[in-house]
């Protein structure tokens, strides 16, 4: 099971160098095309991710629908997927235990 994760681990860490590496080369191509009036902004999907979360905390239905159609369903997977390890670690290094420890306090898991 622990190689199991492990990969999945490994593959989320090659996704999110590549994602970087595709946002870090459009930023270097040049600022924004330009847009037409009243024209919809596109939604980055760690954005789209932040705002899905929170409105699912909340119980706003209707927001987190709206904000699933931002990008695609795996953008938002892997954007939700971030959220979810950046926020494991903060929490770890803030009570000063492991990622696991929190991660399974988090979902009312008994201590492994």
């Amino acid at each position: 099971m622990t190689g199991f994760l492990r990969e999945i681990s490994e593959l989320f860490r090659g996704l999110r160098a590549f994602f970087t590496r595709l946002r870090t080369a459009e930023h270097l191509r040049g600022s924004e095309e330009p847009r037409a009036p009243g024209a919809q902004r596109r939604h980055n999907i760690f954005e789209a991710a932040a705002a899905h979360v929170a409105a699912c905390a909340e119980d706003d239905d209707e927001r987190s629908a709206e904000t699933a159609e931002w990008v695609s369903p795996e953008a938002l997977a892997f954007g939700i997927n971030e959220l979810a390890c950046r926020a494991v670690l903060a929490l770890a290094r803030e009570r000063r235990e492991s990622p696991q420890t929190v991660a399974r306090d988090l979902l009312n898991l008994p201590v492994a």
